[in-house]
């Protein structure tokens, strides 16, 4: 079964989390100390740990699917070491249920419990928390998105098609002022988003405090023009206080939307911001590569988009198709797969899947066919701002290639009357 139609009792008293483990010990019998380690247990029985203590507070083992074995550990292991243990390393997917009253609604402490003093385990030469499953009832103690994909639709006022992005290049050195004149071009090209590096937060060549002030004046000029509205995602990456200050200013400016690099800031730090302003939270996940490339170590993406989302965040980044770095196609696919699912089955929190990365006009097909879905903003930063005919036609080329996926027709069937689209397949295309 796929875990995204997994489904618990609306009111059970615990959620599911699954592991990939590599031991060259018994799979099940580790499986056991995983399972004491985080919760109630330690390797021997404690004073006061009853027997109806045990019952009421212990994680339980609920499946273990033997994956095959090795010759050689993923990752050495001085504990196995010093008891002279060696090979063969099994491999197993374990299943664990963890008693939702022993966490409570408490994000950070949800974390340590399913990915905590678990990568330490001297049992193990790998473990990769992969996927969580929780009830109706637990996932409604936690923030919904205050937007998710119909809300940031709403906004932008876009229907009907994926929504189409870009990203603020150069990364860093622009002033407020020039920042602000490139802003106004890209309205003016017909993007529908545009957002801050994620390196780019509040430096001193261009702070917030000058910088929101300078863009969302051009994007208010436009709006007003045209009615039509586009929107910016201010990166507020910062200690809490502080992104709670620059989420203030962006909406006393009229903007409607903040970015924070989310693994660097915190879980606290990402609920109370969500807590604090009505704006659209979009969530930038760098750094997750250090958390995800191992495939015997770290968190799968399932896992940790969950616990982001139980933060409140509105849109999450999964990469792009045939970017430019390292993660796989499939991996990318089943992010926004499992962005645009429920975490519950129930509550209507889905969040927009946020493409980038080497995007560009040749890179929709595959994203089409891969998501079979426009609820997604798709970021093309030298795939717009780079395209030989200027920005517009970068814009254009991109809306092309949707629109044309949309209507069953080819790139090159489309390019013979979009010549934004023929100049992005021939200047791009060479690239390759």
């Amino acid at each position: 079964m796929n875990v995204r139609d997994r489904r618990l009792p609306a009111d059970s008293d615990v959620l599911l989390a699954d592991y990939l483990i590599e031991t060259p010990l018994d799979p099940a019998k580790v499986a056991e100390v995983m399972a004491g380690e985080q919760s109630s247990g330690t390797f021997v029985r404690v004073a006061g740990e009853t027997d109806a203590l045990r019952a009421r507070t212990r994680a339980r083992v609920e499946h273990i699917e033997a994956l095959g074995e090795s010759a050689s550990p993923s990752l050495s292991n001085a504990w196995l070491t010093r008891q002279g243990i060696g090979g063969p390393y099994r491999r197993a997917r374990v299943t664990l249920a963890y008693p939702i009253a022993n966490v409570g609604a408490n994000l950070a402490t949800l974390a340590a419990t399913v990915a905590g003093n678990l990568y330490d385990l001297g049992e193990v030469t790998g473990l990769r928390l992969l996927s969580l499953t929780l009830p109706a009832h637990y996932r409604a103690s936690f923030d919904l998105p205050r937007h998710g994909v119909d809300g940031t639709r709403r906004l932008t006022g876009v229907s009907g098609r994926a929504l189409v992005g870009t990203i603020i290049k150069p990364n860093v050195g622009l002033s407020a002022e020039e920042t602000g004149e490139l802003v106004a071009r890209l309205c003016e090209a017909g993007v529908d988003f545009i957002k801050d590096d994620e390196i780019c937060a509040d430096p001193r060549h261009a702070p917030l405090a000058q910088r929101v002030p300078a863009v969302m004046a051009r994007v208010r000029e436009y709006r007003e023009r045209t009615g039509r509205d586009v929107m910016i995602a201010f990166n507020v990456t910062d200690e809490t206080d502080a992104m709670r200050r620059h989420a203030d200013l962006v909406e006393r400016e009229g903007g409607s939307c903040v970015m924070a690099s989310v693994n660097w800031c915190g879980f606290s730090a990402i609920q109370s911001l969500r807590r604090s302003t009505p704006l659209v939270l979009h969530a930038h996940r760098n750094g997750f590569g250090m958390m995800s490339r191992d495939p015997a170590l770290g968190i799968g993406y399932q896992a940790y988009q969950t616990l982001w989302r139980l933060a409140g965040v509105d849109h999450m980044h999964v990469h792009g198709l045939e970017g430019k770095f390292a993660q796989a196609d499939d991996d990318v696919i089943e992010g926004a797969r499992d962005s645009l699912a429920s975490l519950d089955g129930v509550s209507d929190d889905r969040v927009m899947p946020a493409f980038s990365s080497g995007q560009w006009a040749g890179t929709v097909p595959a994203t089409f066919a891969a998501v079979a879905s426009t609820d997604l903003l798709f970021m093309s930063g030298g795939g717009i701002l780079a395209h030989p005919d200027g920005p517009a036609a970068g814009v254009e080329s991109v809306r092309q290639a949707w629109d044309a996926v949309s209507h069953g027709e080819t790139l090159d069937e489309r390019a013979r009357q979009a010549p934004a689209l023929a100049r992005a397949l021939a200047f791009f295309g060479s690239k390759r």
